[in-house]
């Protein structure tokens, strides 16, 4: 979850992409073999948004259920290297906090529990 100030990034998925089509999501990826989670996040970071993670942390892990049951891991990302540019998604959008109408729940509850984290949530 990539944050700046008040505002979080968000996709809007490919409507050709087999898992949550049309959905507006965090962006995110999956783990190669042999990779560990920060590995995975530098490099789906890299793949999909052509920016590099600099300080970073990590949040929280939930299941979210599709064809098969995913394991999320959310990182919330401060501060990146690299100009912001969308290769995957149909597009991306920062959005308020509050303003946002996330498609999945794995991603609602982590945008709660990174608020609460933050003592945004009163």
């Amino acid at each position: 979850m990539l944050v700046n100030g008040d505002k979080v990034l968000f996709e809007q998925r490919s409507l050709h992409k087999e898992t949550d089509p049309g959905l507006i999501t965090l962006p995110g990826g999956h783990i190669e073999l042999g990779e560990t989670r920060e590995q995975a996040l530098v490099r789906e970071l890299m793949e999909e948004l052509e920016v590099v993670p600099n300080t970073y942390y990590y949040l929280c892990s939930l299941h979210h259920p599709t064809q098969e049951l995913q394991l999320i891991h959310y990182y919330v990302v401060l501060d990146w290297s690299g100009k912001l540019f969308s290769r995957e998604a149909d597009e991306v959008m920062w959005c308020s906090f509050s303003e946002s109408q996330i498609g999945i729940e794995a991603d609602r509850v982590a945008l709660r529990e990174m608020k609460r984290m933050q003592g945004l949530l009163i």
